[in-house]
């Protein structure tokens, strides 16, 4: 091989294992990284406008390609910028890959204010990544590198790190670099899905909660034939929607706050790649306490970690569903058909949702719009609150939340790199007009690069559910007023398109509009005061 710098290795190692977009901001730190990937063509690179952006691009084309994202950052705020978007892949179990610097080699640790140093900054990124490694020498690259994408692709999905100072980035070495191996997701041991076939065979009514996990794992096809084989009802949490069409009559749609008494009807819980707290946060650990919980999950820290008369499963969701079905088909024939009985309680349970959305629907607008395969991208707002229980979902994969980690101002730029992942597809993103500031400048970026996602922003001049809940539980609003930019004007002051509507109606018809337009497109909603979704 030919002496290549360390930043040359760096990039042709994440060429080697299928990379195919960076999200970066360049500085100092990373000069040779960039400047490496003048020779490494099959590798886009898109800069952002603030480094939170390029985490959250990197996640959202995780999620939507179901490749690795990969995020390249300065040390020192740089990293600790884009730390909140880590957190969020972090938290929803998504793999991506983010590449920071580091201060010169012979000043890391003596804290002598180099540019952008923290003392040790591993320390810091280590609670939301799931493998991180300092890479001093440009020889160990491409084994880091090796490593960093073994850890991405087996076990638990979540983010990795890898920091290189400089000095690494600029030096040269004689390397041979590491091919990309193939990993295989394993199903949970025999014996465990031999137990939970024979618990789920003997119950009388079993209740399936499907989550992230199942996205995650593309396991919708594999949960599908499960379910109709046991004509076991399915809710999903907010993260696993779309995990079964929400047209199929199996599938009751989200866990609701007051599901207490649903679930309190089925003896048996086979709960698939979630720890079920999504919509299920109020009394928890005492809701499923009579019940038999079989757990299904690739991580085994998760088993029982909410309910204790859990059942544990550890294993690729896919895999592990595929050979439970094979294991109850032993054990029992299929149920007969539940479809008819199944129509009656989705019916019911829509009649007695409790949740009224104000003007009639922008959640209903936004799916009227959205062909089945478009996807939706929801920031923690009132109107994104209401879609959790009010927005169908007929596709896995095409409904993305931050899960728990609920970072306010995250889906726009998310929404970014889902669209840059599937450039064909309709994306929209919910933002309000509070989040949406958080992330506004990458306007510029949308435009920049051609990426033509469709941004709606609900605009009431406040951080709306703050604002109520002060107004209804404390001595009033306070410091939960906004004073707004002109929407339209900015979108167009960026060279993007800028519409304003006022109705369900209208906004239906502009998302629609928009999708057909080669331009991203930000969508305002001017809108009142509105109940809670909870």
């Amino acid at each position: 091989m030919p002496k290549m710098t360390g930043g040359q290795i760096l990039m042709k190692s994440l060429a080697l294992e299928g990379v195919k977009v960076i999200f970066g901001l360049p500085g100092v730190q990373t000069y040779h990284a960039v400047d490496a990937l003048h020779f490494v063509p099959e590798i886009r690179f898109i800069t952002t406008r603030h480094e939170q952006a390029t985490a959250y691009m990197a996640d959202g084309y995780s999620r939507a390609s179901g490749e690795i994202g990969t995020a390249l950052v300065v040390p020192g705020p740089g990293l600790l910028n884009a730390s909140a978007a880590i957190g969020t892949a972090y938290a929803s179990s998504s793999p991506i890959m983010v590449v920071s610097g580091q201060v010169p080699r012979d000043h890391i640790g003596a804290n002598r204010g180099m540019l952008h140093e923290v003392d040790d900054q591993m320390v810091a990124i280590r609670q939301v990544t799931k493998w991180a490694r300092r890479v001093l020498d440009p020889a160990e690259i491409p084994d880091a590198v090796h490593e960093a994408f073994y850890q991405l692709r087996t076990g638990r999905p979540r983010p990795v790190e890898i920091e290189i100072p400089p000095d690494t980035l600029a030096e040269e070495a004689d390397v041979q670099l590491r091919e990309p191996a193939d990993y295989f997701r394993p199903a949970a041991p025999e014996n465990e899905v031999r137990e939970a076939a024979r618990i789920l065979a003997g119950a009388r009514n079993p209740l399936i909660i499907a989550g992230g996990g199942v996205i995650t794992s593309r396991a919708s096809e594999a949960l599908q034939k499960l379910a109709e084989y046991l004509q076991a009802p399915l809710l999903t949490t907010a993260e696993g929607k779309g995990a079964l069409s929400d047209r199929h009559y199996l599938c009751l749609g989200s866990i609701r706050g007051d599901d207490s008494q649903l679930l309190g009807q089925h003896d048996v819980i086979l709960a698939v790649g979630t720890r079920m707290t999504s919509g299920l946060s109020r009394g928890t650990p005492q809701l499923l306490k009579d019940q038999r919980v079989v757990q299904i999950d690739i991580d085994p820290s998760e088993i029982g970690r909410n309910f204790k008369n859990t059942v544990g499963v550890v294993g690729d969701a896919k895999r592990t569903l595929e050979q439970l079905h094979k294991a109850l088909a032993a054990m029992t024939p299929a149920k007969a058909s539940r479809k008819a009985d199944m129509e009656l309680t989705k019916a019911e349970r829509v009649k007695t949702h409790r949740v009224v959305e104000p003007q009639h629907g922008f959640s209903a607008a936004i799916r009227a719009a959205l062909p089945d395969d478009g996807i939706l991208v929801t920031d923690m707002t009132q109107v994104s609150y209401y879609c959790r229980a009010g927005y169908p979902v007929y596709e896995p994969g095409t409904y993305i939340t931050s899960s728990y980690f609920g970072n306010l101002g995250y889906a726009f730029p998310l929404a970014l790199g889902v669209k840059v992942a599937k450039p064909e597809t309709p994306v929209v993103s919910v933002s309000g007009d509070g989040g949406f500031q958080y992330a506004s400048q990458e306007l510029s970026t949308a435009v920049q690069y051609g990426i033509n996602l469709v941004a709606v922003v609900f605009n009431d001049n406040a951080y709306g559910n703050v604002m109520r809940d002060q107004e209804t539980d404390y001595h009033g609003k306070l410091g939960s007023e906004l004073r707004n930019p002109d929407f339209v004007k900015l979108a167009r002051a960026y060279g993007a398109r800028g519409v304003r509507v006022k109705s369900p109606e209208r906004l239906e018809s502009a998302i629609k509009e928009a999708i057909g337009i080669d331009a991203p497109t930000l969508i305002e909603v001017p809108v009142g005061p509105m109940p809670s979704p909870w």
